[in-house]
């Protein structure tokens, strides 16, 4: 109950439980117009999934400033690409925020003649850059823990559970020997090191969580956009994916991803 407290306290807990509503809201309207539903009942969904998103960017006033409070803070980082990465992600999230707030300005009419349509196109490509660069910062902290842990299974004694992949990865005699030796040489490199990729997001959960939600949240802006058209379903699918981990991560702040 305490941990529940302290979560609905903060706004961007609110935010995330008005996000996960939202894209379930899409999902369930993509499944009634596909059983053929009433149209009034469609009609109501779309009317809440509406309320919902305006809820939402009502939420996030002022959060351009957190953002770029977080890009300051990255700038001090002793690792050069997560320096970067981290500081160009809270800039581009910082430039999206700021549009969505002119967004929320105009669908409440407090300036009618903004051009809702080019700012939402704007916002989201500065999402979609934001989130590029979240991946790419993932990619970088996986090559690096995919290195560290080939070492350590390179220096493990050879009879040891886990220095069976690092020897493989090495020599890759273990795996000659075995029935599949036929293989080539390519495609068995490529499996040791997709078991080498699965043991590090075994062992690094914040990691693992932080890669799913950003390549669930990644369909949003390519589909708004029209860079790949992947329907209201599927982003409904992946938004409501997302909200689900961001609020898991807000409860237990041990699997959010640092720094």
């Amino acid at each position: 109950m305490d941990a529940w407290v302290r979560f609905s306290a903060q706004s961007q807990a609110r935010e995330r439980l008005c996000r996960a509503a939202q894209y379930a809201c899409s999902l369930l309207g993509h499944a009634l117009q596909k059983h053929g539903a009433s149209p009034e009942l469609q009609k109501q969904i779309r009317q809440l999934e509406g309320h919902l998103s305006l809820g939402r960017k009502l939420l996030r006033l002022g959060n351009s400033a957190d953002a770029l409070e977080s890009a300051k803070r990255a700038v001090h980082l002793s690792d050069v690409v997560l320096r970067f990465c981290i500081t160009v992600s809270h800039l581009n999230r910082a430039l999206y925020f700021a549009c969505d707030n002119v967004l929320w300005a105009g669908k409440a009419g407090l300036a009618p003649l903004v051009d809702q349509e080019k700012w939402a196109q704007r916002s989201f490509r500065y999402y979609l850059f934001s989130l590029i660069m979240n991946l790419s910062r993932d990619a970088y902290e996986i090559r690096l823990l995919m290195e560290q842990e080939s070492s350590a299974c390179g220096r493990r004694p050879k009879g040891s559970a886990g220095g069976t992949l690092g020897g493989g990865e090495a020599g890759g005699t273990a795996w000659v020997s075995a029935p599949g030796g036929s293989l080539p040489h390519l495609a068995l490199q490529l499996r040791l090191r997709v078991l080498l990729l699965t043991r590090v997001l075994q062992g690094h959960p914040p990691l693992l969580l932080d890669v799913v939600k950003n390549t669930c949240d990644l369909f949003i802006p390519l589909d708004k956009l029209g860079l790949w058209r992947c329907g209201p379903g599927v982003v409904g699918f992946c938004g409501l994916v997302s909200s689900i981990l961001s609020i898991l991560t807000l409860l237990c702040p041990w699997l959010r991803l640092k720094p």
